[in-house]
């Protein structure tokens, strides 16, 4: 029996969740660190392991501009922030779509907010100013940009937060959401494409936009992008930063679409990652070495993978 297997036998089917961030090969060849983070969360109310039991588990991966020297500081304090407020307050599993909507647009405000306090924090610690109060440094909006340049920690975001058959996200720049469905006998996939006989389907939900908008950019509150899905064959969850798009999608005239369409889910990378996760457990070290490989250094870009998954493939529900 694998190591996923004894999980889900002895813990009710708990959550893989598994992440890996690599350094981009165009960082390495001019010097500059990594500047993408993940983190995961699990949220409050409800009991036992996060999504079995009705706690939520929260999901953020966060992309530092590139060409900002802070930005690697940006992208973590963004991460810290959306896993803190994404974490409370969640509707419960039996609520309905105007509920979730309506908290997970004010919960995309508050993220914003709290990420440009966290900067300017940073900001008015290297330069502090004896008149400043503490409390004012702190309130958004109220920094003058002169003073602190927040562009300096300059970060794009994306997050989910889980609580089957509900999943709710929230997104500003290039990074982008993949979910991964189980079929029912009959099922056309509903325009989602499958991965092999795996039985499981994968669709980006999520597209990365561009140009690219930060959490610091003028204007970002009314820039975020917000979605609620109620999915009951939800398996997976996959949230990545825009270095993985060579890897993770497909051109849309793959299927004959018109380039208007946008990006696919590509099932070639997100069948392989879920089966690979399933079967050890969800040991991160293979994922890391799936986005070193070759095909990785096409994007030359950080590459950064989270996800959550079913250990059996099932339905959450």
């Amino acid at each position: 029996m694998t190591a996923a297997a004894r999980r889900a036998a002895a813990g009710g089917g708990a959550p893989i969740v598994a992440g890996a961030v690599v350094q981009g090969t165009g960082h390495l060849a001019s010097g500059r660190g990594c500047q993408d983070a993940f983190k995961a969360a699990a949220g409050h109310g409800g009991d036992g392991p996060a999504t079995t039991g009705g706690r939520p588990l929260v999901l953020a991966v966060a992309d530092g501009a590139g060409s900002r020297d802070r930005s690697a500081l940006g992208a973590h304090l963004a991460v810290d922030a959306a896993c803190r407020l994404l974490a409370t307050d969640v509707p419960p599993a039996d609520g309905d779509a105007a509920v979730w909507r309506g908290w997970i647009g004010e919960r995309s405000v508050a993220v914003v907010d709290a990420y440009l306090r966290a900067v300017r924090a940073v900001l008015a610690a290297d330069h502090p100013d004896p008149a400043d109060d503490a409390d004012t440094v702190g309130a958004a909006g109220t920094v003058d940009s002169a003073q602190a340049d927040e562009g300096a920690l300059a970060a794009t975001l994306v997050a989910a937060v889980l609580r089957p058959p509900w999943v709710a996200f929230l997104a500003l720049g290039d990074c982008f959401a993949t979910v991964l469905t189980r079929t029912r006998p009959g099922d056309d996939g509903n325009g989602d494409r499958g991965h092999g006989g795996h039985g499981e389907r994968c669709r980006l939900v999520l597209p990365p936009r561009t140009p690219a908008v930060f959490l610091s950019t003028p204007g970002a509150r009314a820039s975020v992008t917000t979605l609620v899905l109620r999915e009951p064959d939800l398996s997976g969850v996959v949230l990545a930063t825009d270095g993985c798009a060579p890897l993770a999608l497909d051109h849309p005239s793959v299927l004959g679409l018109p380039d208007d369409h946008g990006p696919l889910a590509a099932p070639d990378f997100f069948g392989p990652l879920a089966a690979l996760l399933r079967a050890n457990g969800g040991d991160a070290e293979p994922l890391r070495a799936l986005l070193s490989g070759p095909a990785a250094a096409r994007s030359g870009d950080d590459l950064t993978v989270l996800c959550a998954l079913r250990p059996d493939g099932a339905r959450w529900l």
